[in-house]
């Protein structure tokens, strides 16, 4: 972006992975059912970095920020100057604190090597229990038992997705999963993780029970890695805190991606996604102004999941939603979920294999509209005229 905006100064890219940058949403399901190859994962070809003058060091990380001295001193002892400093430095899992977290065979996954490793897991009859029924557990699950593996997962709440979608969404993709062979163990504590010769074997809930494994996955959300920022002097609170040019409070350093706390002006809060949409209006925000560009216009936040057949997409965030419209026929397969405030607002839509309300909704959640029950649910109404 930096480079499409003019920029020609200098650009050092240090990541801390053997490999140039990659997407991380194919890990959970095209790579690991042998879909994609590790070109089509890649960000940008090889010579990218080249041609766009961009140093790339990879299997590097950053030990230090000096704000006084503005540089950065790397993990191989190098230092280095910088008038701009961008801070993209993710989320990594959240450890569970159960005994036997260290047993091989536990996995989990935000990296392509986490994902290689649960892809030498997956095969027909092996045994997967997933722990965490949120949005990589599901996608996991499907992904397992497209390549012949009994799939638990093993969920601490009443309902799989239980913090991040309401009880319709959930309730449809927990009968999806059992449809497809998948057991789900709800309002389910795990207690510890159990193993043989160094190796998990079981998952041992709160109840005494034993859920037999050769494989576990943990997915129970994930941690900013704000480390390096808070050891600067950065404000950070739940990420790294910044505005909406993605600016912390050194002007001179800049955060993007899910490491960050970022305003969310159509909601009028603070808060910290992790999306690849976000990344990219973050690296857009950041780059104008580094560039000397107007700010882009502000993004409706948007996510998607793949399981099996049904592609979700999540338009906007349901904050404040008092009520829920559903458009469509839930049993089918084929559906649209409206959250809506008080007064109307549309605050988000939930979208299965239902790309045009998604994409009307995204336009309805820019625009603020207020819509009725009646009207969403006429289906004879099309969404270009609700989101007219």
């Amino acid at each position: 972006m930096l480079r499409q905006l003019g920029w020609t100064a200098a650009i050092t890219l240090i990541g801390e992975e053997p490999l140039p940058p990659y997407q991380r949403p194919p890990l959970s399901k095209a790579w690991l059912k042998g879909e994609a190859t590790a070109e089509s994962l890649a960000l940008r070809p090889a010579k990218f970095y080249a041609d766009a003058t961009i140093e790339l060091r990879i299997n590097t990380s950053v030990a230090r920020i000096d704000r006084a001295a503005k540089t950065v001193t790397l993990s191989d002892g190098c230092t280095l100057s910088y008038d701009i400093l961008i801070l993209a430095l993710g989320a990594r899992a959240r450890r569970l604190p159960i005994p036997g977290i260290e047993l091989d065979g536990v996995l989990e996954l935000r990296s392509a090597a986490d994902a290689d490793r649960l892809k030498a897991a997956l095969h027909p009859g092996a045994r997967l229990a997933v722990i965490g029924g949120g949005y990589i557990g599901l996608e996991a699950a499907a992904s397992g038992r497209a390549l012949g593996a009994e799939v638990t997962i093993i969920e601490r709440e009443s309902r799989v997705l239980a913090r991040v979608a309401g009880r319709i969404l959930s309730d449809f993709f927990q009968t999806f999963h059992r449809s497809q062979g998948v057991t789900i163990e709800v309002d389910a504590q795990v207690a510890a993780l159990e193993g043989i010769n160094g190796h998990v074997t079981g998952v041992r809930l709160g109840d005494g029970r034993l859920v037999p494994c050769d494989a576990a996955l943990v997915g129970v959300g994930a941690v900013a890695n704000d480390e390096l920022a808070r050891e600067a002097g950065l404000t950070c609170q739940n990420g790294i805190v910044v505005d909406l040019a993605a600016c912390t409070d050194d002007p001179s350093i800049f955060a993007i991606g899910d490491c960050t706390s970022r305003p969310l002006p159509l909601y009028e809060r603070m808060g910290r996604l992790e999306s690849v949409p976000n990344a990219l209006e973050q690296a857009k925000q950041a780059a104008s102004l580094i560039c000397g560009k107007p700010a882009p216009t502000p993004e409706v936040p948007w996510f998607w999941s793949d399981q099996y057949d049904l592609r979700l997409q999540i338009a906007g965030m349901p904050f404040d939603a008092t009520e829920i419209v559903i458009r469509g026929d839930v049993a089918s397969g084929k559906f649209a979920l409206f959250h809506l405030t008080d007064d109307g607002t549309v605050q988000a839509v939930e979208a299965v294999n239902a790309s045009t309300e998604f994409m009307g909704g995204r336009r309805i959640i820019a625009k603020r509209k207020r819509l009725t029950r009646a009207r969403i649910e006429d289906m004879s109404v099309s969404m270009q005229e609700l989101a007219a």
